[in-house]
């Protein structure tokens, strides 16, 4: 053991050992691509796919606003060039395509498109309001049905009191 000194004066033993070479008895493992990388690449790649894709709906609903702000300026004429000419439209429409990827069933991508439908609102509008009237058709009718039902009742009702009282 060998002795330090240190400031007070106060001996410190330490253990100093030789290092001594140990015999290599394994070949050094060639690199090979880590598991964890290859799936951490794998993930990054979904990752990537579902940042596409949210992009796109991200995309597909500013689209969308655009046309619902054209449309509120067609309808308040509030647009200085539409003054002149009261039936043109502020914005047309063309086909829309957003970039879209598609995971096909071997697990592989696909970097495809997806088609906007720009008038899908007001096709559903269109068939709401026709479900509407054709439920206020049958109400009405139904109300009609059991006024008639109710009123044929009561006209019998008093036939037969007019023959009752008349045979009395």
């Amino acid at each position: 053991m060998k002795k330090i000194q240190d400031t007070d004066k106060k001996p410190i033993l330490l253990k100093v050992s030789v290092l001594q070479p140990t015999p290599v008895t394994t070949a050094i493992v060639p690199l090979q691509p880590q598991k964890e990388k290859i799936i951490s690449e794998r993930e990054r790649l979904i990752a990537q796919v579902e940042r596409i894709n949210q992009m796109a709906k991200e995309l597909e609903a500013a689209i969308l606003e655009l046309k619902a702000i054209a449309n509120t300026l067609n309808t308040q004429r509030r647009y200085p060039l539409l003054n002149k000419e009261l039936g043109k439209n502020i914005c047309q429409y063309l086909a829309v395509s957003v970039p879209w990827v598609k995971r096909k069933p071997d697990e592989s991508f696909i970097l495809t498109t997806r088609r906007v439908d720009l008038f899908r609102a007001e096709r559903e509008a269109a068939l709401l309001a026709q479900q509407l009237r054709q439920q206020t058709k049958k109400r009405l009718a139904s109300q009609r049905h059991r006024k008639n039902k109710s009123g044929a009742e009561a006209d019998t009702k008093r036939f037969f009191k007019k023959v009752l009282v008349n045979k009395s």
